[in-house]
């Protein structure tokens, strides 16, 4: 955690400092601007600082809250626009001047992230149904119709309006349960018991069973449980449920570093029946295949949420099921090199970019420009010739990934 907070406070210094140096505007104007900046990272801050407090005024705390965490998406996509600026400007792909006091470039940066901010809206208010069908050799009293849900949120941000909508959803599915793992709460059961959201949990038509999240254990984990069993959910806490001829599996969330092994779990499950996990962070998926789940429903990732920590989220978590031994090489780490390549090759092109690009600078390319050949292309065969040997053993092994898996 105080990496992160280093690094935010690190990204903040950098785009205040890049803003005041590339806006076309009187000093006075600069310093509005970044004084704006600062203000959207000190809204975040001070929601935090009045949960712990103990204030609570809903308006405030939402407006608080929204600005704050949407400054968040906006301070990394300017962290990146002013690198990738800054990276143009140091191999001469961009003219030096266009980062300084420069209309022309303060609307491509800033107007960029706009409609980066923009399609990212429209994209959370666009939800997908997602429908997934599962056969099994094991017997059912019936073909059974789950509703899944994970990391909803509630709160500041999801207020009761919003979640009224999606219970209309789930109930036009007629689903015979519905499944929910984790995260229920986002951060204060504040707002959560100011519009009583148990309202709406009493709307769904079907049981509704859930384990817990890491949120929970941010809102107190206590009061979690007394809304839990004021809104009807049935909480899966390191136990097991038969119910409509199939075995639900809830464990605690890994913040509990005393919960029970997932083993011990199984030890009172029968497994002849259809067995569904549901485990909020999904780590260790080996753990799952190993003791015979059927099928494991995690959340937690948000599929890393904004590009590109959905590339990060990647390679953390194994996302790509099971992780069976293939071919004498462990599906994970075949996952991984599957995911690293595109990584690797962006590095690499910046470094190849700024190792090679001195070839585009008369006062140190010496011997380079007596050659009879156009810069341009000294440029570019040096480039390629050092980016190559950087990439080719990440590409081959990627390419095995690919094919492996693929089977």
């Amino acid at each position: 955690m105080k990496i992160v907070v280093f690094l935010i406070l690190l990204g903040q210094a950098y785009i205040s400092w890049r803003t005041f140096k590339i806006l076309p505007f009187p000093v006075w104007g600069k310093w509005m601007v970044v004084l704006l900046m600062l203000m959207a990272l000190v809204a975040l801050i001070l929601r935090f600082v009045r949960q712990f407090q103990g204030m609570s005024n809903l308006l405030l705390d939402t407006v608080l809250y929204d600005v704050g965490t949407s400054w968040l998406v906006v301070l990394l996509y300017l962290v990146l626009a002013f690198a990738v600026m800054d990276i143009g400007v140091a191999t001469h792909l961009i003219p030096k001047g266009f980062n300084h006091h420069s209309a022309k470039a303060s609307m491509v940066v800033f107007g960029a992230v706009f409609a980066l901010m923009v399609y990212g809206y429209v994209n959370y208010n666009a939800k997908r149904r997602v429908e997934l069908n599962f056969t099994t050799s094991k017997s059912l009293p019936k073909p059974l119709k789950l509703v899944l849900l994970s990391d909803v949120h509630l709160g500041y941000h999801i207020g009761k309006q919003e979640f009224a909508k999606w219970v209309d959803m789930i109930n036009a599915e007629n689903p015979d349960l519905i499944l929910i793992a984790g995260d229920i709460v986002d951060i204060s059961l504040y707002p959560i018991r100011k519009q009583r959201f148990e309202e709406e949990f009493h709307r769904l038509k079907v049981p509704v069973y859930a384990c817990y999240g890491n949120h929970e254990y941010f809102s107190n984990i206590d009061e979690v449980k007394k809304f839990y069993d004021l809104a009807g959910i049935h909480l899966l806490k390191d136990s097991a449920v038969e119910v409509a001829g199939i075995n639900i599996v809830g464990r605690d969330d890994r913040m509990n570093g005393h919960r029970a092994t997932l083993h011990s779990l199984m030890q009172s499950v029968d497994k002849s029946k259809f067995t569904l996990l549901l485990d909020h962070q999904p780590f260790h998926l080996e753990q799952a295949e190993r003791e015979k789940v059927d099928f494991q429903f995690s959340g937690h990732t948000h599929q890393g949420q904004v590009f590109p920590v959905n590339l990060l989220s990647k390679l953390r978590f194994n996302l790509r099921g099971s992780l069976l031994e293939m071919y004498g090489v462990n599906r994970q780490v075949l996952q991984t090199c599957r995911l690293e390549f595109p990584v690797t090759f962006a590095f690499a092109v910046l470094i190849a970019m700024a190792v090679f690009s001195y070839l585009y600078d008369t006062r140190r390319c010496g011997l380079a420009n007596s050659l009879p050949l156009r810069r341009e292309t000294m440029s570019c065969t040096a480039f390629i010739a050092g980016l190559v040997p950087m990439l080719i053993a990440d590409l081959l092994v990627w390419a095995a990934a690919w094919i492996i898996l693929a089977e």
